[in-house]
């Protein structure tokens, strides 16, 4: 079902449930892997991405179609895997650091990680990124984006989108160089 349709049915009295289904069948597997690449726990991604779906079935009546619905869909995601972050280092009253290094536990026990040695080094060089910039790697690298879609999405410039980048690589280099 084309984006379009899933908007103009849901916008109709009988066929918002049908509508919002196959929007998160459409969805959920793209977003998921977006928000666990951020949060890295299974059990945090999954919450998260119900928060996410939740704040699309409240807010899509309301969609004004400025921007794609997958771009929309995606800021949501997004913003929620960051602020979900912030929320732990604050609950858990952690450092930065330590935040990650429980991040990179968490990559040694998992699932996500298939076991290759340089898969899980540059997993453990992606926690050493602050959340923005390893947000922006995340877009670029594996889900293939466009710095105008990541753009839109984060609401930064394309300018700032590439010197974050730029950033990111060099400091994933230098961990690998050293690690």
């Amino acid at each position: 079902m084309e984006d379009r349709d899933i908007l103009h049915q849901f916008k109709s009295d009988n066929g918002k449930s049908r509508a919002f289904s196959a929007l998160v069948q459409k969805y959920q597997q793209r977003m998921y892997w977006h928000i666990r690449k951020m949060v890295i726990d299974h059990e945090d991604a999954d919450d998260v991405l119900q928060e996410v779906f939740v704040k699309v079935y409240k807010n899509l009546e309301g969609f004004r179609e400025a921007s794609q619905l997958y771009t929309w869909i995606y800021r949501i995601a997004t913003n929620e895997a960051l602020t979900h972050l912030n929320k732990k280092k604050k609950r858990q009253a952690l450092a930065y650091e330590d935040v990650n290094q429980e991040l990179a536990n968490n990559l040694v026990s998992g699932s996500y990680i298939s076991g290759d040695e340089i898969q899980l080094k540059l997993q453990k060089a992606l926690l050493t990124l602050p959340d923005k910039q390893r947000l922006v790697f995340n877009m670029k690298y594996f889900d293939d984006l466009k710095y105008d879609e990541i753009s839109e999405i984060t609401g930064t410039s394309v300018g700032a989108l590439k010197a974050s980048y730029h950033l990111a690589v060099k400091k994933i280099e230098q961990y690998l160089c050293n690690n």
